[in-house]
């Protein structure tokens, strides 16, 4: 069976970390598989978890499209394990991955696309780096901006979002959701078009 990619949501796996920061691209996935598990036309089939990971197969358009969307379970500084091993037992290139991730330089309520390029001290973009041998895949990074004060980054990012934050957490997914539907449907450069005009 062949897939047109692999939709990567990065995060943490366990309830301690379900609603954290670093878990943004856990909770984007989320939202995808739910979508497509109930869009006329389409279906979403959880595969179990795989190569430490959780998977699902979805089908788009009557099957017109094929991707892969994969939660690592391994903890965020090992995630290109299971996306590594996806890729090859699948055959779908690296330009193919879109990885669904957190942003520090991002303000909360931003989503950008971006293709390739630094990975600005994430060690789940590092890890997906490593285990595919180059940076160029696709990412859709998701604010959630800097911490005011000195709080040190790793404690800020897994840390909740405060109550205050979550009604611009609920746009934002809604957002990409739609961004991540264009992504499929249209490319990335039609997609990253639309998005970067909001």
């Amino acid at each position: 069976m062949t897939y047109d990619g692999l939709i990567v949501g990065l995060g943490n796996p366990g309830p301690k970390y379900a609603r954290t920061r670093h878990n943004f691209g856990f909770l984007l996935a989320d939202r995808l598989v739910a979508h497509w598990a109930s869009e006329p036309g389409a279906s979403c089939e959880a595969r179990g978890v795989r190569s430490k990971a959780e998977v699902w197969d979805v089908s788009e358009n009557y099957g017109a499209r094929r991707w892969l969307v994969v939660k690592p379970q391994t903890f965020m500084n090992l995630s290109g394990q299971s996306v590594g091993e996806l890729c090859r037992k699948n055959g779908v290139t690296p330009e193919r991955v879109l990885v669904l991730h957190d942003e520090l330089d991002l303000p909360l309520g931003t989503a950008r696309f971006k293709f390739s390029g630094g990975l600005a001290g994430h060690n789940g973009l590092k890890s997906v780096a490593a285990h595919l041998g180059t940076r160029d895949f696709a990412r859709l990074r998701l604010g959630i901006g800097r911490p005011e004060g000195p709080e040190a980054m790793a404690d800020y990012v897994l840390k909740g979002f405060l109550p205050a934050e979550w009604e611009q957490v609920g746009q934002v997914l809604d957002a990409a959701v739609t961004a991540v539907l264009q992504y499929c449907r249209e490319g990335l450069d039609a997609a990253t078009a639309r998005l970067h005009a909001r």
